[in-house]
């Protein structure tokens, strides 16, 4: 399929949104460019827990969309059934044993909208999946959806960025941050820092947590509500662990070859101190207590040590919802924005491609537009 309202466009930013948007762009026949300032996936992409689901309780359009895109994802294994950076193999999840405990009201939640998901007591979750150790599971019990999974986006980014180039696509990553050209009210491209200048007929800004700083640049509001988040993953070590766990204290999501992700929000909020520079500090002592924790609601307790650490902005705008679509203001001027990146990356690229080539708003992103802020 070919679309012929736009010729070129520039995309800022080779995250999962920035790559998967140029993708489908390419695959429309439009010239795509991908500026970003380092190697893809070097941002929130890179430290992102990557959980594929749609639990617990959100507005409908968006829960419709996180579906899509889970879809997407399934879609897409069958096309690699055999990839160590795609599994589906549920997710398990439990609250705290106090006032805020909510998996009653969440299970309920979830199977009056169809959601697949299993109540289970800590004595249970043994049949249903492997590798937990159930008394770190509360009195309240747990939630296991069956239908949810995990996704490594820099292997996927990788694998989208072979299609990108086979398809004529080209990736810029070595002249450092751009930024949108914005000439007589309407975006005509993008420069980088090194100066050069890429014209196109529409820019996609999709630089996770930079993009409401960058879009106020141009007199746009988009309301940021990012948090730090801290991703630390494990060396490789044997263990029957296949679900994603959503713990009290820590979330833990299997990865390829053997090794574990943990975050928390806890741990970014005590280890993380911001640098007069814009770099970032790690208490040790606090990645020590996440990699405990992890332990904790593994079976068998292992011990487990960092292989790496990655900490940066967590992409969440200020009311939680995701933010799609075209700057009615700026002519040519597209963004996303949104938590969920890996469940949201291959049916936000999908719509939002949809957009900028045919010029027409897609209804399943109706509630997600960035005039909402400025209406605020």
């Amino acid at each position: 399929m070919t679309d012929t309202t736009i010729t070129s466009a520039v995309i800022i930013g080779a995250g999962i949104f920035g790559v998967s948007t140029g993708v489908q762009l390419a695959r429309r026949g439009i010239r795509v460019t991908i500026l970003n300032d380092g190697p893809p996936a070097n941002g929130a992409s890179g430290r992102s827990l990557s959980w594929l689901n749609s639990a617990r309780m959100r507005s409908e359009p968006y829960h419709l969309l996180r579906m899509a895109g889970i879809d997407r994802y399934r879609t897409l294994s069958v096309r690699f059934p055999n990839a160590d950076w795609l599994r589906f193999e549920g997710g398990l999840t439990w609250d705290a044993n106090d006032t805020s405990n909510e998996i009653e009201a969440a299970y309920c939640h979830e199977v009056s909208i169809g959601y697949d998901a299993l109540r289970l007591s800590a004595g249970e979750v043994a049949r249903v999946t492997p590798g937990v150790d159930a008394s770190a599971i509360t009195p309240q019990g747990a939630i296991f959806n069956p239908g949810e999974g995990w996704v490594d986006l820099p292997a996927l980014i990788g694998v989208l960025l072979e299609e990108f180039a086979a398809r004529g696509g080209a990736l810029v990553t070595e002249e450092g941050a751009a930024r949108v050209l914005v000439e007589n009210g309407r975006a005509v491209g993008a420069q980088t820092a090194a100066g050069n200048r890429f014209p196109a007929d529409a820019v996609v800004l999709a630089t996770g947590p930079a993009v409401p700083r960058m879009a106020e640049e141009s007199g746009q509001t988009i309301g940021d509500g990012t948090p730090v988040a801290l991703l630390v993953q494990t060396k490789p070590f044997v263990h029957p662990l296949r679900a994603v766990l959503n713990t009290p204290r820590v979330a833990v999501r299997p990865a390829p070859g053997g090794t574990f992700s943990l975050d928390a929000d806890w741990a970014a909020d005590q280890g993380v101190k911001l640098r007069p520079d814009g770099g970032y500090d790690v208490d040790g002592s606090v990645v020590d207590a996440l990699l405990a924790e992890a332990a904790k609601v593994m079976e068998g307790n292992p011990k487990l040590e960092a292989a790496s650490i990655d900490v940066g902005g967590k992409p969440i705008p200020g009311d939680g919802e995701p933010v799609v679509g075209a700057l009615e203001a700026i002519p040519g001027y597209y963004v996303v924005f949104s938590h969920s990146g890996a469940t949201l990356g291959l049916i936000v690229g999908e719509l939002l491609a949809y957009e900028v080539a045919t010029g027409t708003e897609h209804p399943m992103l109706a509630t997600f537009r960035p005039e909402r802020f400025a209406v605020r």
